[in-house]
C-alpha cells in the first residue's frame, strides 16, 4: 500500500474546511490533494483526483453530502469517506454502525487521529475493495437506495415525481394515500396502499406509525411518551404535524430509532 493517504476534504464553510486541513498537517502520511465546497465540485474533485480517502460533509446548499455518495458509488475508483456532520447524536448512532466513521463538528483532535487509524487500517487490510457495499449500506442506513426511486403524486392536472427523501410522511386520507412534503400534501395515484408503499420504500427509513400513516424516520424532531402507551412523534414539515405512535408500534419504533 502506498503510505500516502490522498485526500479531498469536502466542505460548503471555508473556516471548516481550513480547521480540518489544520488539523490533519500534523498527520504525516496524509496529502490533501483537493477541496470542494459544494456537491457538485465534489463529484468532478474525486473522478480527477482518485483520492483514498474523502471527509465529507452533509449539510450543504443544494445537493448534500448523500448525493455525493450516490456518485462515488458510480465510480470505478471508490475513495474511503468519512462524515464530517452536524447531525445529532440518535441520527449519528442510525448509520454509525455503516460508516467508514464520522465527524462531528467541531472537529476534535483526538477524534480525527482516532479516525485516520481506522481508515489505514482499513486500507492496509485493502478493505477499500469492498467499499462499495459499505457504501450501499450507509446508503440504506440514511434513507438513500442506489438507481432512481421515485413516487407519483398529482398536482394541478400533472404528476410531479418526489424523491422518497422529500416525503415527511404518507397519510391515508378519506381512503386515498396523501404524501406530505415539508410545505405541502399531494394525493398519490388511486390504487396506492400504504401496505405497497413499505415493500417499494424497503431500504428507506419509512416506518408504519399507525393503520393510516407512514412516517421518514429521517424527519423525526421530536417524541414523546404518550397516554395509553402511544408516543407521539413531532414531524420536520412546516406545521410541524404530529403523529401518533400506536402502542402495538412503539417497541418496532424504539428498535428502528436505537433507543
Amino acid at each position: 500500500m502506498n503510505n500516502i493517504i490522498r485526500t479531498i476534504l469536502v466542505d460548503d464553510e471555508p473556516p471548516a474546511q481550513d480547521e480540518l486541513h489544520y488539523l490533519l498537517s500534523s498527520h504525516g502520511d496524509i496529502d490533501v490533494v483537493g477541496t470542494a465546497g459544494n456537491a457538485a465540485d465534489a463529484v468532478k474533485a474525486i473522478a480527477a483526483k482518485r483520492p483514498d480517502l474523502v471527509f465529507l460533509d452533509i449539510q450543504m446548499p443544494g445537493k448534500d453530502g448523500f448525493s455525493v455518495l450516490q456518485e462515488v458509488m458510480a465510480m470505478e475508483s471508490q475513495p474511503l469517506v468519512v462524515f464530517v456532520t452536524a447531525f445529532d447524536e440518535y441520527a449519528i448512532r442510525a448509520f454509525e454502525q455503516n460508516a467508514v466513521d464520522y465527524l462531528l463538528k467541531p472537529v476534535d483532535p483526538r477524534r480525527l487521529a482516532d479516525s485516520l487509524d481506522r481508515v489505514r487500517r482499513r486500507l492496509a487490510a485493502s478493505e477499500n475493495r469492498e467499499s462499495s457495499e459499505v457504501l450501499r449500506k450507509l446508503l440504506a442506513g440514511a434513507g438513500i437506495k442506489p438507481g432512481v426511486t421515485r413516487i407519483s403524486v398529482e398536482h394541478s392536472g400533472r404528476n410531479i415525481l418526489l424523491s422518497p427523501q422529500e416525503i415527511v410522511y404518507f397519510d391515508c386520507v378519506n381512503r386515498r394515500i396523501h404524501a406530505k412534503t415539508r410545505e405541502a400534501l399531494y394525493p398519490c395515484a388511486s390504487d396506492v396502499t400504504l401496505d405497497r408503499l413499505e415493500e417499494r420504500l424497503e431500504g428507506f427509513p419509512f416506518f408504519r406509525a399507525n393503520r393510516s400513516q407512514l412516517v421518514n424516520l429521517a424527519l423525526v424532531r421530536t417524541y414523546a411518551p404518550w397516554f395509553n402507551g402511544k408516543y407521539v412523534l413531532t414531524m420536520r414539515d412546516e406545521a410541524e404535524t404530529e403523529i401518533t405512535v400506536s402502542k402495538a408500534r412503539v417497541r418496532p419504533f424504539k428498535d428502528a430509532m436505537e433507543l
